[in-house]
């Protein structure tokens, strides 16, 4: 698997268009710290840590839903193995005027883009949701 991030994002979304309530997904540590990103930022419910059906290491991640809708309205990746994007701290976009979050990994750790402000530092901006 050439982009590990990109398929948990995928799986999410896909997930959440039929409705599911949980989704597997395989772990792995930056999986992990973009999950704590979305639980603190209250887009999914959580993720608790499971065997998968092959045996090894995975997520379990509880979907958030309001009214019968998904909380997660839109889920893009910015930073692909084949073109990386870093932000400095003055340059990471708002998403949607501020309503929405980026994920940013930077040298203090994976963090929403709010946190990478307050700290003043930038990095690879991994994913905007909304």
């Amino acid at each position: 698997m050439n982009d590990p991030i990109g398929d948990m994002l995928t799986r999410i979304r896909n997930n959440q268009m039929r409705g599911k309530s949980t989704v597997e997904t395989p772990a792995s540590k930056q999986r992990a710290r973009v999950l704590d990103v979305l639980a603190d930022e209250g887009y999914i419910r959580g993720y608790e840590s499971t065997t998968g059906k092959d045996g090894h290491p995975a997520f379990e991640i509880s979907l958030k839903y309001y009214e019968g809708t998904p909380v997660i309205r839109e889920l893009k990746r910015v930073s692909k193995p084949g073109r990386r994007v870093y932000m400095s701290v003055g340059d990471i976009p708002q998403v949607r005027q501020g309503l929405g979050v980026s994920i940013v990994s930077t040298s203090k750790g994976v963090m929403s883009d709010a946190n990478a402000r307050s700290q003043n530092v930038g990095g690879e901006v991994l994913c905007t949701i909304f």
